[in-house]
């Protein structure tokens, strides 16, 4: 299938969260550097000082903690009274620590699932009247790998980006006919801080060194190594930003790849040799395979 470029005005007006490193630092920088206009907001604005001498005007930067309601509002207005519009939204801030999950509080598994899912519906929910008003608008979602797979150690952050992706589905399907778009990103390993000064590895206790143990060695080894070029990646999203018919989901690294096509094949394997099992809940009279609305093209 041939993706065709819509064509809309240069430049566009961008949000991204979790500007200050990492993923969203790349992109920030790529957004400026096409000539775009940007909101470019942190948790510590001062973070982004660079971004506003470098490109003056081209940049609003905006203190924003996803996890406040009232401080995404803020900064989805400040979009508009900057630039008098909101085209493109990039939910990326996020974080994810290592550990097993007998070892991990609850306090830490709200703290992760807060930023990581609920920051995201925050966000989300503060642009939607916006580009409802303008009958346009693009959401990126910034997922990940472990939004399609399980991540071992990870299962606050897996937790999250599994709701991520649920809500992404129902949001595209919900906001698709005002005429915003809806792209769930889903990353790979990539060389950015994520999985160094961004993420606390506890190995926890001796009965999953095997587990827990094996993941938090190979984090340390992998970190900085990892195959995904956040440049690269950069480029790729905002390419996606330009499509008419934009992917729904888009994998990004020969990694992230790999990994979801081979679970993807084990669970169709696998819901097939259930199947009879699966099937056999109906009622014994039947009625037919119902069609939901949901389904409905």
């Amino acid at each position: 299938m041939t993706l065709r470029s819509k064509e809309i005005p240069a430049p566009q007006v961008w949000l991204i969260t979790g500007s200050s490193r990492g993923l969203g630092r790349a992109l920030a920088q790529t957004v400026l550097d096409h000539g775009h206009k940007l909101v470019a907001t942190a948790r510590n604005p001062a973070q982004l000082a660079d971004l506003a001498e470098r490109y003056g005007d081209q940049v609003r930067t905006v203190a924003l903690n996803v996890t406040d309601e009232q401080a995404a509002d803020s900064a989805i207005k400040a979009a508009c009274e900057a630039f008098g519009r909101l085209d493109v939204l990039v939910n990326n801030a996020g974080y994810g620590n290592v550990g097993p999950i007998e070892d991990t509080s609850l306090a830490d598994f709200r703290a992760q699932i807060e930023t990581n899912l609920f920051g995201v519906i925050n966000v989300t929910k503060a642009a939607i009247p916006l580009m409802r008003e303008q009958r346009s608008g693009h959401i990126l979602q910034l997922s990940s790998v472990g939004g399609r797979v399980g991540a071992l150690g990870r299962a606050p952050y897996s937790a999250a980006k599994w709701g991520v992706e649920g809500f992404s589905e129902v949001l595209a399907k919900e906001v698709g006919p005002l005429g915003i778009k809806v792209t769930i990103i889903e990353p790979g390993g990539f060389r950015t801080d994520f999985a160094g000064s961004s993420t606390t590895i506890r190995e926890g206790r001796p009965e999953y060194d095997s587990t827990i143990g094996t993941v938090a060695r190979f984090q340390r080894d992998y970190n900085g190594v990892q195959p995904g070029d956040p440049v690269r990646a950069a480029a790729v999203i905002i390419h996606v930003a330009s499509l008419d018919e934009p992917p729904l989901r888009l994998l990004l690294g020969s990694d992230a790849v790999h990994i979801v096509e081979q679970a993807d094949l084990a669970r169709i394997e696998a819901d097939k040799k259930w199947r009879d099992l699966s099937v056999s809940t109906d009622f014994a009279t039947g009625g037919g395979l119902q069609v939901y609305p949901w389904d409905r093209k």
